[in-house]
């Protein structure tokens, strides 16, 4: 991967070992281990591979998913470098969305009639797993009004897989900007009053602002910011607080009542088991740590 190294501890001989990273001998030997751990890996549920898109189409989209906010997924996979990935990742999506039906029936299926009944056809995606990108494809998919992902792995040993992103454009930009003028609009006019709709301002710049790549996914019930999965997901505001929930593991934190709480095993919208309590600018700032951990995290 770009300048990474791995080393591993050699007990034997008191030094240290370097990990040479390969790629995969063949195509479908990364295929195969993201799919089998898509979720982890991707923030993906996994719904189907080699799905066969009809005899007038004549094609095979190589994985099929859902992600955290209900977003339907496409994951093409090359072994190394292939200048065609991205056509190739954008043709299947026009596929998918003259086949939202079918794609529907598909989650219903595999996931259950209320997944099916959330799908977020405003923000399909496109991951592309590769052995590399040129700087044409970096180029080409920041011109593209979708959202993409190129992720480039690498193989460590016999055991070891990275994954590195390359690039990431999020699509449908305006509309985000749109419903995040709305949601402030409706802070300001509601009860909650424009203190929370300021504090609601900060906590997404801050979060946009933690790095490149960030994409911000609009829902009724959430907003998320995802790199590749979500770290962070704010709720609308209440009248005193604003709640955002990240992917940071409450047992590694210090947790302070009325700031921070576990919420792992209990529901609440959005995805993260840390909750963050947000009442005042100050608040926004001692937040900032979790915020970058919950990042990096992801």
């Amino acid at each position: 991967m770009s300048g990474l190294k791995l080393f591993r501890t050699d007990t034997t001989n008191g030094g240290m070992t370097e990990v040479v990273p390969r790629l995969a001998e063949v195509e479908a030997d990364v295929q195969g281990f993201v799919e089998a751990y898509m979720e982890t890996l991707l923030g993906v549920r996994f719904l189907a591979s080699e799905y066969g898109t009809g005899p007038v189409h004549g094609g095979r989209i190589d994985s099929l998913g859902l992600d955290e906010n209900g977003s339907p997924v496409i994951v093409e996979y090359k072994r190394g470098v292939d200048a065609g990935v991205i056509n190739q990742a954008l043709y299947y999506l026009a596929w998918l969305m003259d086949h939202r039906a079918e794609f529907e029936y598909l989650v219903r299926d595999r996931l259950g009639a209320t997944a099916a009944s959330q799908v977020l056809w405003s923000s399909p995606r496109l991951i592309c797993i590769a052995g590399d990108f040129t700087r044409y494809d970096v180029h080409a998919v920041r011109e593209h009004r979708r959202s993409i992902d190129l992720v480039r792995y690498r193989l460590f040993g016999s055991d070891l897989l990275g994954l590195e992103t390359v690039a990431s454009v999020s699509g449908g930009i305006q509309v985000a900007r749109r419903a995040r003028r709305q949601a402030v609009a409706r802070a300001a006019a509601g009860a909650e009053g424009a203190l929370m709709a300021e504090l609601a301002s900060a906590v997404d710049e801050v979060l946009l602002g933690l790095g490149d790549g960030v994409n911000r996914v609009e829902r009724k019930q959430y907003r998320a910011y995802q790199r590749l999965r979500n770290f962070a997901c704010l709720c609308p505001p209440q009248r005193s607080k604003l709640l955002v929930y990240l992917k940071v593991n409450p047992k590694d934190v210090d947790l302070v009542p009325g700031f921070t709480r576990d919420v792992s095993g209990l529901g609440h919208h959005g995805t993260g088991d840390l909750e963050v309590q947000l009442r005042t600018q100050r608040d926004v700032e001692r937040a900032q740590d979790l915020f970058r951990a919950s990042y990096a995290a992801a």
